[in-house]
C-alpha cells in the first residue's frame, strides 16, 4: 500500500524514527494513557520496521475542549485506545463519571479527528464486548455484541456506540480491533489479576478455555490493519488455546469449584459493600471462555507472533509476588486476614468474609 505522506514539524514529546532518503515519515498519533498506549507508542517507533515505512510518533493523554483538532495536526493516522489494561485507574473514577468522561473524550477525539482530515482511525478496545458465557462458542468478528450496562464492558459498549456513528461516514477510515485477555509489559487486568490470586476459581461443570494476546501483536495488528486498509471490527489472539489442565500445569495454580449460583451471587453482594472493586457479572470473564477467531486478520495475512503458552508466561512472570482476591491486590494484612479461607476464591464463598464485608459497611 502507498503510505500518504505528511509534512509537519518536530514538537516537545515527538519521536520521529528512521526517516529514509530524506522523505519525512507519516505521522501517526496515540490517544490514550496506561500500558495499552505506551506499547503502542514504542512499536510504531521502532527504529526499523520490517518494510521501511517510518512513523512520526506524538502520543496525546487526552484530546482538549479547547482546539481539540490541533493536537491532531499533521497526523495521517491515530491510535485511539479505549481499553487502557489498567484496572486500578480504572477502579479509582466513580462509574457514571468515569463513563460520561470517557464517552465525552471520544466524541471529541473523533470530531478533531474528522476535522484534522486524518486518514485513519484504529480504535483499541477489547473482545470482552462480545461477552463470556457457558458453551460461548468461539468468536467471530461480526458476532452480535453482549447487552449490559455494568463496569468496563458497559464502558466500552457505550463507548463503541459513539465509534459507530462514526464508521458509518466515508472518512476517516475506522477500524476497530478487540483482542482477548491482553498480556504484556504493565498490563493489569481483572484476568492478569486473577493469576495472582493462591487458586483459580472455577464454576462446576464449566471447561474454561484460555486464549491470550499479548500487546505487541495488538500493536502488529493496529500496523497490519493500517497498511492494508481494513475497516470495521477485527478480534486479536493468538493462534493456539489453552485447556484448563494446561493453565493448571503451566502456572504450578490449584483449582477450586463453585456453584455459578454460590460465586456470582456472593460476588455481587461483596461488590455492592465495595469489598470488590468490579461488578458480579464481570466474574464472567473469569471463569467462562470468550476466545476469538481473529478471522479477517488471519485472512489479509496477519499472523500473532505469540502463543497462549507463551503469554501465560509472560502473565505469571509478571504477577510473581502479588496477591490477589477476586480482582482486588491485598498486603501482607489482607492477605493474612484471607488466609483462613485459604485461596482468592474464598473471598467469594465463606461467610466470615461476608460479615466483615457488612463490619465494613457499617463503620
Amino acid at each position: 500500500m502507498a503510505e500518504r505522506r505528511v509534512r509537519s514539524r518536530r514538537s516537545a514529546g515527538e519521536a520521529v524514527v528512521g526517516v529514509p532518503d530524506a522523505t519525512e515519515p507519516a505521522g501517526l498519533v496515540v490517544v490514550g494513557r496506561g500500558p495499552v498506549a505506551v506499547a503502542m507508542r514504542a512499536w510504531f517507533s521502532r527504529p526499523t520496521p520490517p518494510d521501511g515505512t517510518t512513523w512520526t510518533v506524538r502520543e496525546v493523554e487526552e484530546v482538549p475542549e479547547l482546539d481539540p483538532q490541533a493536537c491532531l495536526a499533521a497526523a495521517d493516522v491515530v491510535i485511539l485506545v479505549l481499553h487502557e489494561a489498567d484496572f486500578a485507574a480504572h477502579s479509582a473514577m466513580p462509574a457514571v463519571e468515569r463513563r460520561a468522561n470517557r464517552v465525552a473524550h471520544v466524541q471529541r477525539a473523533l470530531a478533531a479527528a474528522r476535522a484534522a482530515r486524518v486518514r485513519h482511525v484504529v480504535v483499541i478496545s477489547s473482545a470482552m464486548v462480545y461477552g463470556a458465557g457457558p458453551g460461548r462458542p468461539v468468536i467471530a468478528d461480526a458476532d452480535p455484541l453482549t447487552s449490559t450496562d455494568e463496569g468496563l464492558v458497559g464502558d466500552l459498549l457505550a463507548i463503541e456506540d459513539v465509534v459507530a456513528s462514526v464508521r458509518r461516514r466515508r472518512s476517516p477510515l475506522v477500524t476497530v480491533l478487540r483482542p482477548a485477555p491482553l498480556v504484556g509489559q504493565g498490563i493489569d487486568t481483572m484476568i492478569t489479576r486473577h493469576f495472582e490470586a493462591p487458586r483459580l476459581l472455577t464454576v462446576r461443570g464449566v471447561v474454561r478455555d484460555w486464549q491470550f494476546a499479548h500487546v505487541d501483536d495488538l500493536a502488529a495488528a493496529a500496523e497490519h490493519v493500517v497498511r492494508h486498509r481494513l475497516a470495521g471490527a477485527l478480534t486479536v489472539g493468538a493462534e493456539d488455546v489453552l485447556s484448563p489442565t494446561q493453565v493448571e500445569l503451566a502456572s504450578g495454580l490449584r483449582r477450586i469449584e463453585l456453584a455459578a449460583v454460590t460465586a456470582f451471587g456472593t460476588a455481587e453482594r461483596l461488590h455492592k459493600v465495595g469489598v470488590l472493586p468490579s461488578p458480579s457479572s464481570e466474574l464472567a470473564y473469569t471463569v467462562y471462555s470468550w476466545t476469538v477467531a481473529s478471522d479477517r486478520l488471519r485472512a489479509s495475512g496477519w499472523e500473532a507472533a505469540w502463543t497462549s503458552a507463551a503469554c501465560l508466561e509472560v502473565l505469571l512472570d509478571a504477577g510473581s509476588g502479588r496477591l490477589a482476591v477476586a480482582g482486588r491486590r491485598v498486603g501482607a494484612r489482607d492477605a493474612a486476614a484471607f488466609g483462613a479461607a485459604g485461596a482468592a476464591v474464598a473471598f467469594l464463598s465463606t461467610a466470615a468474609v461476608w460479615r466483615q464485608a457488612r463490619a465494613r459497611r457499617g463503620r
